[in-house]
């Protein structure tokens, strides 16, 4: 295993390595007898947010009784975190089980020029496993875009379609229309699709549900009133449902509220527990608290916005290690952490993709936040600590940024 719990048969695929489309891992999964097939699944693509959506469907349909997989992507500490059956998340030993089965796929259809990706063979590794351990349903978080991700080889009982915001534009397109008809791309002839989205998207995804002959159910978020959010969770109601998410943030609610409809739609009529399910919701690195550090994974301005809102409801005041990915939008997200934030430390990542630490530091000096500039998170993190004057330490700004952050602190990620 590498740093981070990647298999070497996985790592030598390249993690980093962006290719997407379905030849491959439709070929990669049709050599391993279809496991996507053995199980049905919801699947949810977005730009904010889908990964909370994925941990409360999973919860909920835990909760009503069904054994469950959970695939999503990217991991903070450890691989292992990508795949779970139930709570359990797959082993080591069943990762390496799986690599001896898959390797030889791989490397005869590369022999063949049929190259798969990281991501391929990962979602393959998912699905085997799931069939393995007899997974009846899963929930499935689309790796990037919708259309041509590798996950987008399953045929889903119902798909979910969160928060769209600007994204990856280099790859899936420079307007909100344009991301919006990539990840509608997920859905499938006579499907149905459950969406929160505001006009510009929500009308790509009706079109693309209508030409698809897709039931297609628009929540609006005036259906979702949050009576109250506290440091472990909110407080909501959802068309006369009093309701609680056990994951900090005021958008939790409407994430939690996709969800719900989202597992009703996938099984229609059946008995579900709602309310446990989502009380029992666990994610981590979701604006969660440990000790006097608040961790978040957000990577989108659209999504620190919102983040900003919730810890000046909750913490009113902190101070702030951001770092970011150089093709995210590192100026919209240190801008909305500089309002919560008087003094920001801004890092680089071990990334090659890392953005320099001085445009998150100029956007918050823009700002009128004091902001200094580190070579490392945990650089930042030390001399963030030493001046926090007893105020929480919020880190920010990408998956990579909290892993190496809670490595500094020798912790990982729950889950």
């Amino acid at each position: 295993m590498s740093p981070g719990g990647v298999p070497g048969w996985l790592e030598a695929l390249g993690p980093g390595r962006m290719e997407l489309g379905l030849e491959n891992v439709r070929e990669l999964l049709r050599r391993l007898g279809d496991p996507q097939d053995s199980f049905e699944s919801l699947h949810v693509a977005g730009s904010d947010g889908k990964g909370s959506v994925c941990a409360c469907a999973h919860s909920i349909l835990m909760k009503s009784g069904h054994r469950c997989g959970l695939y999503t992507s990217p991991h903070i500490s450890d691989f292992r975190e990508r795949m779970a059956v139930g709570d359990r998340r797959i082993s080591s030993g069943e990762l390496d089980r799986l690599g001896e089965e898959i390797r030889p796929i791989v490397e005869e259809m590369e022999g063949r020029g049929m190259r798969c990706t990281f991501f391929d063979a990962a979602t393959a590794a998912a699905f085997a496993h799931f069939r393995d351990r007899g997974a009846e349903l899963a929930v499935v978080e689309v790796g990037l875009g919708g259309r041509l991700d590798s996950t987008n080889a399953i045929a889903p009982a119902a798909c979910a379609i969160g928060n769209i915001s600007l994204e990856h534009t280099g790859v899936l397109g420079g307007t909100i229309e344009e991301i919006a008809s990539e990840k509608a791309g997920i859905i499938k002839p006579r499907v149905p699709c459950v969406t929160m989205n505001p006009d510009a998207p929500a009308r790509v995804i009706g079109e693309a549900a209508a030409r698809a002959g897709s039931p297609l159910l628009r929540l609006s978020p005036a259906d979702v009133s949050v009576s109250g959010i506290d440091r472990r969770g909110a407080d909501f109601t959802y068309k006369r449902e009093e309701l609680r998410v056990s994951i900090p943030g005021r958008h939790q609610a409407r994430n939690a509220a996709l969800a719900l409809e989202a597992v009703r739609a996938m099984l229609p009529g059946s008995g579900l527990d709602i309310a446990g399910g989502l009380a029992a919701a666990e994610w981590p690195c979701r604006m969660e608290l440990r000790g006097d550090t608040i961790f978040d994974v957000t990577h989108t301005a659209a999504g620190a916005e919102r983040l900003a809102e919730d810890v000046a409801e909750l913490y009113g005041r902190v101070v702030a290690v951001v770092g970011a990915l150089g093709d995210k939008d590192v100026e919209g997200i240190a801008r909305s952490v500089a309002r919560v934030s008087d003094r920001v430390f801004a890092a680089g990542l071990r990334s090659e993709r890392s953005a320099p630490p001085g445009r998150a530091a100029d956007a918050a000096r823009g700002c009128g936040a004091e902001a200094r500039e580190f070579g490392t998170v945990e650089e930042a993190l030390r001399s963030a600590r030493l001046h926090a004057a007893g105020l929480p330490v919020l880190v920010t700004g990408s998956f990579h940024t909290a892993a190496e952050a809670l490595e500094a602190m020798g912790m990982e990620a729950r889950g």
